[in-house]
């Protein structure tokens, strides 16, 4: 169960994570904005699988990858040792103010069945899912601080075989992640240093990877948001920040 936190997660830099104020994610959490944070449709944006070929994306040449496959409309990254991911090449995505909408499974394993690399304007950053042998959720890295180290840290318990809805928001104040409608995490990245640790380098732009896990992706889509959800978003922000000071 501590692999993870050897080979992946748990191998960012010690000491205590520059957290925000407890208040300021009490906020987060319980906030109710608004029509930033509404459920968009399901079929809104842009489709970035066609759920018949791997169009749009390539197999990251991670060493010791499983295979990756496309059956009956579900994309399979297959079981690596440790890690097997795919990378966006399908022209140029937004670096902020989108939403990204997709279904995700995990198949088989017990670690990570989605590391969700993307940009945050011009630093990338990875949502982590199901990690540090099962459960662990959060952002990695801020501040240098991993997923396991930080604010967002959280943990959510993984059915196998399961389909599970996740919406990552990225606007120019926050991130943040929903499972299944419910907020799991977000952090407000301005001043914030953020990163990615460089075994998902390749990753980048935009891609998706498994840490010694079978995972199933689907309805994958992306939305930019209109300006009025925009304004909403930075005024949301700036109210929870200036709530916490």
């Amino acid at each position: 169960m501590r692999r993870l936190a050897a080979a992946f997660i748990g191998m960012g830099m010690l000491g205590t994570a520059a957290s925000l104020p407890a208040a300021e994610e009490a906020r987060a959490a319980t906030a109710a904005p608004a029509k930033a944070d509404a459920q968009p449709d399901d079929k809104a944006g842009r489709s970035l699988f066609d759920g018949k070929s791997l169009e749009g994306w390539k197999v990251v040449d991670f060493a010791g990858a499983g295979d990756v496959a496309v059956e009956d409309g579900v994309l399979r990254i297959g079981m690596g040792q440790p890690m097997t991911g795919i990378a966006w090449t399908g022209g140029e995505l937004p670096k902020s103010n989108y939403e990204l909408t997709f279904e995700a499974q995990r198949v088989d394993g017990s670690d990570f069945f989605v590391g969700l690399t993307f940009p945050i304007q011009e630093s990338p950053c990875t949502l982590i899912l199901g990690g540090w042998g099962g459960g662990l959720t959060g952002f990695s890295s801020i501040d240098g601080f991993d997923a396991s180290e930080n604010e967002t840290t959280s943990f959510m318990q993984v059915e196998p075989q399961r389909w599970y809805k996740v919406r990552l928001k990225v606007t120019d104040a926050r991130a943040e992640a929903y499972v299944d409608g419910k907020r799991i995490a977000g952090f407000d990245h301005r001043g914030r240093k953020v990163g990615v640790r460089i075994e998902v380098e390749r990753n980048r732009p935009l891609g998706f990877s498994t840490f010694q896990t079978v995972g199933g992706l689907k309805d994958i889509r992306l939305r930019e948001l209109t300006e009025t959800e925009r304004a909403e978003a930075i005024a949301e922000a700036d109210r929870i920040k200036q709530e916490s000071e």
